[in-house]
């Protein structure tokens, strides 16, 4: 199945918007009635094991929490052993707790610390409280003093609550009145309404000056001295450079050598990065980080298929295409304080030109569209090389440190 399906991710929220973890699944027909088979179901256990597990560094995506649907059969069989326990939580549907192997092989699993989440069941027999760690419940705007009373046994056990499907902010607020402790929806695209600040801060306005001089190819001596105007943004600049990712074996104590060794084009790829999450004041956690993960999707979508530079630009295009929405202006706004490229521009505003497609594709795999394939498709990239990119992408945004 990983060879010809494609895997579509939504993320968890914690009641204070925090990202927490992942629900991960192959692409239905774009239908949330559909079930995966068996077979595509160890298909998903085995491509997640493969991208996401490495034996240097372990599992991949930190403290995140990876929510995996399963079967009977894969409860008992050995790919769920590759995977960490601290990290795995299985979604089971009630029915399949009716049969005793299945039962047995639960219970060793979350004996070894796997989660196991219940589908199917608001009500939950008391004496298999212990047997699960969360549960999902649908939520519904309706009547909310009866769905009160539903949950209150589950607040009382050490049960989770996950609440499915969550779509707007103010049922997002009920979820989390209610006292249910994850929420999975489709507000990661969504910002959040407030009194928040429209436009540039003034973080972000210096650091849009660097990056309109560096579009002009400014000196780095004039580049230094905006950045020395800035201890705060001269300080991030020399702990980037600084990092384990460099690998340099001498640290690098002044601006100017900083500067010339990032070069312009990696300069501003990581100046896009900062501008994104600059500040997080009034705005969803979830948006800014989706828009981290489309940057880099799209730019390892590209890496195969474009020259160098153009891959890198990519990064800029995914990051940028949600920047709109992280700033509550318009982004013909967002383009007449930045200077990007036409083809840049392009994908921006209609997902056209050489680089709109791919940031379309990454968009796509977040939304669970049926424009994944054609997309896909269209530009000679396999579902493999989607998926690898997509799981690499969420890894990649875990150690940012931002």
């Amino acid at each position: 199945m990983s060879n010809e399906n494609f895997i579509v991710r939504e993320p968890l929220l914690d009641p204070k918007q925090r990202v927490v973890g992942y629900d991960l699944a192959w692409q239905q027909g774009g239908s949330d009635g559909v079930q995966a088979s068996e077979a595509e179901l160890n298909a998903l256990l085995a491509f997640v094991a493969d991208q996401l597990t490495s034996k240097r560094d372990g599992w991949l995506l930190g403290d995140k929490i990876l929510f995996l649907e399963a079967s009977p059969a894969l409860l008992r069989g050995d790919a769920i052993k590759r995977i960490p326990a601290a990290s795995t939580v299985l979604t089971l549907h009630s029915a399949d707790l009716a049969d005793p192997d299945t039962l047995s092989a639960l219970k060793a699993l979350r004996a070894e610390g796997y989660g196991v989440s219940l589908r199917g069941a608001d009500v939950v027999k008391e004496q298999l409280l212990p047997e699960i760690s969360h549960v999902e419940v649908r939520f519904s705007a309706g009547d909310f003093a009866a769905q009160a009373r539903r949950y209150a046994a589950f607040k009382k056990s050490s049960v989770r609550m996950l609440g499915r499907p969550v779509t707007t902010w103010q049922d997002y607020d009920a979820c989390a009145m209610l006292g249910l402790d994850a929420f999975v929806g489709k507000l990661h695209l969504t910002p959040r309404a407030g009194n928040r600040p429209k436009g540039l801060n003034p973080a972000q306005q210096i650091i849009v000056q660097i990056m309109n001089m560096v579009g002009q190819n400014e000196s780095i001596q004039k580049i230094e001295e905006v950045f020395k105007r800035d201890p705060g943004l001269s300080y991030e600049l020399l702990r980037f450079i600084n990092s384990a990712a460099f690998g340099l074996k001498t640290e690098v104590q002044s601006l100017r050598s900083a500067l010339a060794l990032l070069g312009y084009e990696a300069l501003f790829q990581w100046l896009s990065l900062l501008l994104a999450t600059a500040s997080s004041s009034g705005y969803s956690p979830v948006l800014m980080e989706t828009a981290i993960i489309r940057g880099r999707f799209s730019e390892l979508l590209g890496q195969q298929h474009l020259p160098k530079g153009e891959s890198e630009n990519l990064f800029v295009a995914g990051i940028f295409s949600l920047l709109d929405r992280l700033l509550g202006v318009s982004m013909d706004e967002v383009l007449a304080s930045i200077k990007l490229s036409d083809d840049v521009a392009a994908a921006l505003l209609t997902r056209s030109g050489p680089y709109g497609p791919y940031v379309a594709l990454a968009e796509a795999c977040e939304l669970n569209s049926p424009l994944i394939g054609p997309l896909s498709s269209s530009l000679k990239i396999s579902p493999t090389e989607v998926n690898a990119a997509h799981l690499s992408a969420l890894a990649w945004a875990q150690n940012l440190g931002m």
